[in-house]
């Protein structure tokens, strides 16, 4: 079975438009896979310099069901071996969205480095969300937590 191929009892169907003829589908690279690749639609190598931020295209837009978001992630191995990740650390494609997905890669190294064309450059994971009703309140209730934040669950 191909990769595209992979279904498991949380599969949704996701309507995906190709906004270029070279772009690439995205798919899963094993059976439980949470994310599914994102690829360059790029027509050549595209150099980073160290610190350089640059939008790179995908070349499609999707529909993304109610009630979930696309969060755009960083592909490991990209970000270990490359030092390239999203600049925004996680995207976030809303369901109305249609426009063209892109990613904002930032190179985090101290050197230049490329991508090419059909390239795996992020990962996609579809999840759902819950929408807060907020309602300003004089009182929170109490926990033994409270208010300690930045590492104060973390102290001996």
């Amino acid at each position: 079975m191909g990769k595209e191929g992979f279904f498991n009892m949380n599969s949704y169907h996701i309507n995906i438009k190709k906004l270029n003829e070279k772009a690439v589908i995205p798919s899963y690279g094993s059976e439980y896979a949470a994310g599914a690749d994102l690829y360059a639609c790029i027509d050549e190598p595209v150099t980073f310099e160290p610190g350089q931020t640059l939008l790179i295209h995908t070349g499609i837009a999707m529909e993304i069901p109610a009630g979930y978001a696309g969060l755009i992630y960083a592909r490991s191995g990209l970000a270990s071996k490359k030092g390239l990740a999203p600049a925004n650390k996680v995207g976030v494609i809303d369901a109305d969205y249609r426009g063209e997905i892109m990613v904002a890669l930032h190179n985090h190294s101290k050197v230049s480095v490329s991508i090419e064309p059909n390239e795996r450059i992020a990962q996609l994971v579809i999840t759902p969300y819950i929408t807060g009703i907020f309602h300003e309140a004089d009182e929170l209730s109490d926990t033994i937590r409270g208010a300690g934040g930045f590492g104060s669950t973390g102290t001996k």
